[in-house]
């Protein structure tokens, strides 16, 4: 696919199988296991659905189990328009955390402003040039294309209070060859992952209001990342620890059509 084709997401649903990856010393996890399972569905022209579920069982030092629960959705239209969002944090079948609101554009305006309906209701201005989530994807894969080693912006995805945005950081390495998908389980959907363009990137993402250079990134992910979206071989490093998920299922959905049948 040229450098200059737009970017066409796959709608899909894929599940990843975690664990812990590492952990530092005085971090008090010595376990980790769980399930993510995403899903994608819509179009460039009525917009992208992205979904998420991921429940994680930790274990301290003393062997004591917390089961935490986190549940997001979010609906992007016209990539970047605006973002209606939703998140919810359970820990131990008890809602920790949780945040609603709407992102939009300004209109005849480059800011945007979230108005915030959980936990309370407020408006939040966001700089001019922040990214929502699918906004940001193409953003990440139109410079691996372009044979771009960096990628920076700033992203807005009403994560944890959804009142804050993150400076982004992406590093970007060479092209992965064409070929089977390394996995520990097979899945139908296998093979035609391998028929699209890939790339490992490191993605750091640091609180705002920090000078790059002097502070680290509040978590870094490493991600193989496909042409069309999609993701593999994910790691995230919280510092304290870090996690790999495995794709372990993955299934590709019925893509969305614009009135014209032209873009997809």
């Amino acid at each position: 696919m040229a450098a200059s084709s737009p970017v066409k997401f796959s709608p899909h649903r894929a599940v990843y199988d975690i664990s812990l990856a590492s952990t530092a010393a005085g971090s008090g996890v010595a376990g980790l296991t769980g399930r993510m399972v995403y899903e994608l569905t819509g179009s460039v022209c009525d917009g992208y659905t992205q979904t998420m579920r991921f429940v994680s069982r930790m274990t301290n030092q003393e062997g004591a189990e917390t089961v935490n629960d986190l549940r997001t959705s979010s609906l992007e239209q016209l990539v970047g328009k605006s973002l209606k969002f939703s998140s919810t944090q359970y820990q131990n079948e008890t809602i920790a955390e949780a945040s609603q609101g709407n992102a939009m554009r300004d209109k005849g305006k480059a800011s945007a402003t979230v108005d915030l309906v959980k936990p309370t209701k407020k408006k939040v201005p966001l700089p001019s040039d922040v990214y929502f989530p699918m906004q940001h994807a193409a953003l990440l894969i139109e410079s691996a294309r372009a044979g771009r080693q960096l990628a920076t912006a700033n992203l807005f995805d009403g994560s944890e209070k959804g009142d804050k945005y993150y400076l982004t950081t992406a590093a970007i390495g060479k092209k992965f060859q064409r070929g089977p998908v390394k996995s520990t389980a097979a899945f139908p959907d296998q093979a035609r992952l391998a028929e699209f363009d890939s790339w490992p990137m490191s993605i750091s993402y640091f609180e705002p209001g920090k000078n790059k250079q002097d502070s680290i990134p509040a978590y870094e992910l490493s991600v193989r990342y496909y042409e069309n979206g999609i993701t593999g071989d994910l790691k995230i490093d919280y510092g304290e620890f870090a996690i790999n998920g495995d794709l372990s299922d993955l299934t590709f959905l019925e893509p969305g059509k614009c009135k014209d049948d032209t873009v997809h």
